[in-house]
């Protein structure tokens, strides 16, 4: 089982913006699961940029204490670390997202992580806790059938009609996806989502592939950048802004992301954002010739 050490416990919390080490709480999961996801963004970049990063725990842990980022993998890989090397009892799962217009399904092509905290009565409570989905969760939830509001984003937990014994997270009716879908059984190791992360970082029928998407949860809503297109969420919608310079891009990825494109030279961020850009302008096109047969 990988455990950091406590200096690379320091730099982790240092990377989300946590400055005391305390002992396992809810309130303590609450506030390292709050920092996460406000200062991670779950993201394709190095997908699109065709430098994909290996899913192994200590990679994972290295991307976040280097300032990067990456998907579900990485992001709920590397958190589990910190949570257990911090004393937190820790469940992995396999999982698997339902997009929009498609069934439930349990596909194993997202790792959903767990907490167990002892009540007062001595029985040990579940907790949900996600910082690797799109416009994830910003708290923990509770594992109890149930709706939990977050700000403007509503969550529902219940039974999973496709995994037996296990749960099932909805997501809010206007949000990136419909739902979640979790096994029950605790997984020892990530060996069995390295083939599914070999798909969705290589293959040309990956959703991912050529899809630059930026997103990130903070208390009053939500941020996506969508290639060009950065859509902001809080409690009086959405607002769609189409980005049309490369400085704008980059200004929204660092301030509104935290994403500062570290890993990458000028002359490989001038690469990708004329990339991204071409992609946006052949969607423009694409969607101007679907709306005027």
């Amino acid at each position: 089982m990988m455990m950091l050490t406590r200096p690379e416990i320091k730099a982790y919390l240092r990377r989300i913006g946590i400055g005391e080490i305390q002992p396992p709480s809810l309130e303590f999961l609450a506030e390292l699961h709050r920092a996460h996801v406000s200062a991670v963004s779950w993201q394709t970049v190095d997908i699109v940029a065709g430098r994909p990063v290996p899913i192994d725990l200590d990679a994972s842990v290295r991307l976040m204490l280097e300032n990067r980022s990456g998907y579900c993998f990485h992001l709920n890989g590397a958190f589990s670390v910190l949570l257990r090397s911090l004393g937190f009892r820790v469940y992995r799962h396999r999982a698997g997202v339902q997009p929009a217009g498609q069934e439930p399904r349990l596909s194993g092509f997202h790792l959903g992580l767990t907490v167990g905290l002892t009540d007062p009565s001595g029985q040990e409570q579940r907790y949900i806790v996600d910082v690797g989905l799109g416009d994830m969760p910003f708290e923990p939830i509770p594992l109890q059938d149930g709706t939990y509001e977050q700000g403007p984003l509503r969550y529902q937990v219940e039974r999973s009609v496709v995994a037996e014994g296990g749960w099932r997270l909805v997501h809010d009716p206007l949000a990136s996806f419909v739902g979640v879908d979790f096994a029950p059984e605790e997984l020892e190791d990530i060996e069995e989502f390295k083939p599914r992360h070999e798909f969705y970082s290589r293959s040309p029928e990956s959703p991912w592939h050529q899809l630059f998407l930026v997103r990130n949860r903070h208390a009053e809503g939500s941020n996506e950048l969508r290639g060009c297109i950065w859509s902001r969420r809080d409690a009086n919608g959405i607002e769609k802004i189409e980005i049309r310079s490369k400085s704008q891009w980059l200004e929204v990825l660092g301030d509104v992301f935290r994403e500062h494109l570290t890993a990458y030279s000028r002359l490989e961020r001038d690469e990708l954002w004329h990339r991204v850009w071409k992609r946006h302008e052949e969607w423009k096109k694409e969607k101007m010739q679907q709306s005027n047969p």
